[in-house]
């Protein structure tokens, strides 16, 4: 545990004062024009109602990132109750030091005391930071992919790009789940992976400092496919506005067709690469042709 994270306290948020807080913490984290904030009234009932809010207070006692839950019904699991989780983020100045990550686990404990095994959630597939995060770390899988899912969206953040969403699934006892907690799954690299037969959907190249697909097939058949993504999506979107729509578009499509025909995605994995002008960090998502039970069975992934 780094120092940044033995330092924060996470509690639930039950006080008027905290409440006010994490509308302020929309406004700076995701940057929410004052119509999108979720109002403190919301989050209230909600958390009394089977919800949760919690929040991460640094030595000070300063509110520096929380997590808000619903409880909700997922009809297509039996009628299955699962939590929502709506948000999770953290200020600027402790982003990359594990907060969000101890917030995740004190969802994934208080949820389970509740007797309910399921999280879900979802976010923009190009934003590889997130998709390392939930699948990587967590241990998410991926079966949905909701086509502007939000419509358009009133944030800084997410502002300029349809709002398409893969929904994610955190089974929160599952081997799987327990195993990359744990720090002990065993994932192949990108090049074992494709030594081992996986296939590539999408070719990419680079356009002066972008990534761009140079082209990309709908009717693989393998039992696992890589798909490219951009590393650098914020920054393309405030640079090269046009591109980012294009992959939105060009994404869009690989993962409708492919999920449409029974994959599911259940890794993105990272991969530094020596390119003209410096190293590179290239990402891929991992798809395949594998029931969910099967995947969430497993503490590591053997390609014999």
């Amino acid at each position: 545990m780094s120092e940044a994270e033995e330092r924060v306290e996470i509690r639930p948020i039950e006080d008027q004062q905290g409440l006010r807080e994490c509308e302020r913490l929309q406004r700076e984290i995701w940057g929410f024009v004052e119509l999108a904030v979720v109002p403190d009234h919301l989050m209230l009932v909600a958390s009394k109602n089977g919800g949760l809010l919690l929040g991460a207070y640094d030595e000070r006692g300063r509110l520096v990132g929380f997590s808000f839950s619903l409880l909700g019904l997922r009809e297509e699991e039996g009628r299955r109750l699962h939590h929502w989780s709506l948000m999770t983020g953290v200020l600027p100045d402790v982003r990359y030091r594990g907060v969000g990550y101890r917030l995740k686990l004190a969802q994934r404990e208080r949820v389970l005391e509740q007797g309910i095994e399921l999280i879900s959630w979802t976010y923009d597939p190009l934003q590889s930071a997130n998709a390392y995060f939930n699948f990587a770390k967590l241990g998410v899988i991926a079966r949905e992919y909701e086509r502007d899912f939000y419509g358009e969206m009133r944030d800084q953040l997410n502002r300029g790009l349809p709002s398409d969403r893969l929904t994610v699934e955190w089974w929160l006892r599952s081997p799987r789940v327990e195993a990359k907690l744990a720090r002990r799954y065993r994932l192949p690299s990108v090049e074992e992976l494709l030594e081992g037969g996986a296939e590539l959907v999408n070719r990419t190249e680079l356009e002066g400092d972008w990534l761009v697909n140079a082209g990309y097939k709908l009717d693989l058949e393998g039992e696992r496919l890589l798909i490219e993504v951009p590393t650098d999506t914020p920054a393309m979107k405030e640079q090269a506005l046009e591109l980012a729509r294009r992959w939105r578009e060009e994404t869009r499509e690989i993962f409708e067709s492919y999920l449409g025909r029974g994959y599911l995605v259940s890794e993105f994995l990272t991969v530094e690469v020596e390119e003209e002008g410096g190293r590179r960090r290239r990402g891929y998502y991992l798809l395949e042709r594998a029931a969910p039970e099967e995947v969430l069975r497993r503490e590591g992934l053997n390609l014999s």
